[in-house]
């Protein structure tokens, strides 16, 4: 059952080779309404169409990260199957890329990658994310 699952894209930095887990998303373009930058960032970056449900937190960014302010929304997969897309605003000579995507069992973290455990902010999220939507004990 997928509602019990969350999708992170799997990046390397090309610089420094590292592969790393990340959420889906990005920055809003002109015009944009944070739902309608959602559905386009999951697009772009899996090729999946999906309904954004609502906003399940808000927190700042790291210091020295993209953004003021990170929002993770709670989305429903509409259609479409899951693949490495791009990341239209980086794709490039030398920028991080999509390797791979992954579902990852909110209900049972021991069985994420242990790469993911040990990346401290992208694991740090998911445990909001488990919280917001009450799979913690």
């Amino acid at each position: 059952m997928l509602s019990e699952h969350l999708l992170l894209l799997n990046v390397l930095d090309r610089q420094t080779g590292e592969l790393y887990w990340l959420l889906p998303g990005g920055g809003r373009e002109a015009g944009e309404t944070a739902e309608q930058c959602v559905a386009r960032e999951v697009w772009e970056e899996t090729s999946l169409r999906v309904a954004v449900t609502r906003l399940l937190f808000e927190v700042p960014d790291i210091p020295a990260g993209s953004y003021d302010r990170l929002r993770t929304y709670l989305c429903v997969v509409q259609e479409g199957t899951a693949r490495p897309g791009i990341e239209p605003e980086v794709d490039g000579e030398g920028q991080p890329t999509i390797q791979d995507i992954g579902w990852f069992h909110l209900r049972r973290p021991e069985t994420w990658d242990v790469r993911l455990r040990e990346e401290e902010i992208t694991y740090h999220m998911l445990q909001q994310v488990r919280a917001a939507l009450g799979y913690l004990p």
